[in-house]
């Protein structure tokens, strides 16, 4: 798989699983909290940064991650409350990492034998970023496929 840049970038097309997670991690779109934040607020963070992950730091130290998918899954479908229910109770705790000097390869590996889409990037033990398995998807790719999720969500609501 490679990884096609947008034209006129004067830039060649780069093996996208080659190359080192520091190139490719998710920095902008890097969302904390400490455990004691309610899922609700957490929620609103990932829906602000448009991003399907919370990493759940405690004094500089990551402890946990909670994703899109434990909100449905350990709050949702449990009928917790998520105004009074703090992440620290539902995320996945002490979550596989990787280094910034792996290759994203080694990543996408971590993340389909393990059945989890975010991995988070620590360096010397601090969080530097994350990675997803979004990260693969061609720019062009990936902008269709938020433009289909956006209008199927409208078709959703206009029914």
């Amino acid at each position: 798989m490679t990884l096609r840049l947008r034209p006129g970038t004067g830039r060649r097309e780069v093996a996208v699983f080659s190359q080192p997670i520091r190139s490719l991690m998710e920095r902008r779109k890097l969302v904390t909290a400490p455990p004691e934040t309610t899922v609700r607020e957490a929620s609103r963070l990932m829906a602000k940064k448009a991003v399907g992950a919370v990493l759940v730091v405690e004094e500089g130290k990551l402890i946990g991650i909670l994703s899109e998918r434990d909100v449905v899954f350990r709050v949702v479908a449990r009928g917790l409350d998520p105004a009074s229910t703090p992440v620290a109770q539902v995320m996945t705790p002490e979550p596989k990492t990787i280094k910034p000097g792996n290759t994203f390869g080694h990543a996408m590996t971590l993340m389909h034998e393990n059945g989890f889409r975010h991995l988070p990037v620590l360096d010397d033990g601090k969080v530097v970023g994350i990675v997803s398995a979004r990260s693969a998807l061609d720019p062009d790719l990936e902008e269709f496929v938020c433009e289909e999720r956006r209008r199927k969500h409208f078709r959703e609501e206009a029914t």
